[in-house]
């Protein structure tokens, strides 16, 4: 059975797991419009939705404060939330500081064309985008591939590119899932639940594998030009360059695990700074389960978050009003952290843009998901 790498054409060449493909992107220049025209497209980008959006944040916000302090039932909650542990405070960011340069590691492995002082930047300003706009992840990679496309890469390899890191990260979310679901299984931690709770993240744990690489699987088949001839298909072409990813390992990849453990690491700590010490197996599927949530379009996910893992946490046994305010607390720290460092990395950004931040020559990787086929 060939490797990945050994199936690579001719003009490429593979050592230690890594191609080393200078021809891979023709000489040209890296630049897709004049400086000028850049920056002024980030400077409309930037006039109008950004103020709006913190705006309706803010507003979001202060309606979520309102009700706390007016409802009877939730002022308990509102209680906990001023008597938090500074300690675990502390940690909490700490941890949070973590997950995000996980995902910097992880982001820099997907992108090694795009300078290091670029990417961390492009890193952060996807985290921060993701935190504010609404759809989390999806608007957050949208954000970083219309900065890449300014900086000269092309359109074709931001889309693999970008659904390779979405399809690793969300990768280890599923496996997360499942093993959640195993662990509540085995009684070993949270004691006995019922089958629908115990079988279903099991379930769309596993069902979520099969339709991604069966979908993958599928398009393969096709004939090469077919398979590369749109967008989309560069979209599920990502698939392969995961797959690559996973069949030549980087130390980078940690990233991708980092960037979840530690976040979940973060709610683990605001909830043990209201007092409440949940089992791990509650924790992942509190956690994995509620983000879903985020999925539903409000700017920075005021109130929808908080109501999917509170209420998540609660289906499993926690209890409601320490599971609400430690929520509370984390989406604080989860909110901001990133949003204050995605902000410093888009000024920085904007100043170098689109020079200093232009990709250089690097693997194409749009011989992966064909080399993956055949090692298949």
């Amino acid at each position: 059975m060939a490797t990945a790498a050994q199936a690579l054409p001719r003009d490429v060449s593979a050592s230690s797991g890594e191609t080393d493909a200078m021809q891979a992107f023709p000489a040209r220049p890296r630049l897709s419009s004049p400086p000028e025209r850049g920056r002024d497209r980030v400077q409309r980008f930037e006039s109008r939705p950004v103020a709006v959006r913190v705006i309706t944040i803010a507003v979001l916000v202060a309606a979520l404060v309102s009700l706390l302090l007016a409802v009877p039932a939730l002022r308990a909650v509102a209680r906990e939330v001023s008597h938090v542990s500074g300690g675990w405070l502390i940690l909490a960011a700490a941890l949070e500081l973590a997950s995000c340069a996980s995902f910097v590691l992880v982001f820099r492995h997907f992108f090694k064309g795009v300078p290091a002082r670029g990417a961390r930047d492009l890193a952060w300003t996807e985290m921060g985008s993701g935190a504010l706009l609404p759809g989390g992840g999806v608007g957050s990679l949208a954000v970083g591939g219309w900065l890449l496309h300014l900086a000269g890469m092309p359109t074709r390899k931001i889309v693999r590119s970008s659904s390779g890191l979405f399809f690793l990260t969300s990768a280890v979310n599923v496996a997360a899932l499942i093993g959640g679901g195993v662990l509540l299984a085995t009684g070993l931690s949270a004691g006995r639940h019922g089958l629908l709770q115990v079988g279903l993240p099991i379930l769309a744990g596993s069902a979520a594998f099969v339709t991604v690489l069966a979908t993958a699987r599928l398009r393969r088949r096709r004939s090469p030009a077919v398979a590369d001839s749109s967008w989309a298909a560069q979209l599920v072409n990502g698939i392969g360059t995961a797959e690559h990813a996973l069949r030549h390992p980087s130390w980078r990849l940690v990233g991708a695990i980092g960037y979840l453990g530690f976040d979940i690491a973060v709610l683990w700590a605001t909830l043990n700074a209201v007092g409440y010490s949940p089992p791990l197996a509650v924790l992942i599927l509190g956690y994995i389960i509620g983000y879903v949530a985020n999925l539903i379009p409000v700017p920075g996910a005021v109130g929808v978050l908080e109501g999917g893992l509170a209420g998540t946490l609660v289906l499993y046994g926690a209890p409601i009003t320490e599971a609400t305010a430690g929520v509370l607390v984390y989406h604080a720290i989860a909110f901001w952290i990133p949003s204050i460092g995605g902000l410093v990395g888009y000024r920085r950004l904007r100043r170098r843009l689109p020079q200093e931040i232009a990709v250089t020559p690097c693997v194409d990787e749009a011989v992966v998901p064909r080399a993956t086929a055949i090692a298949a």
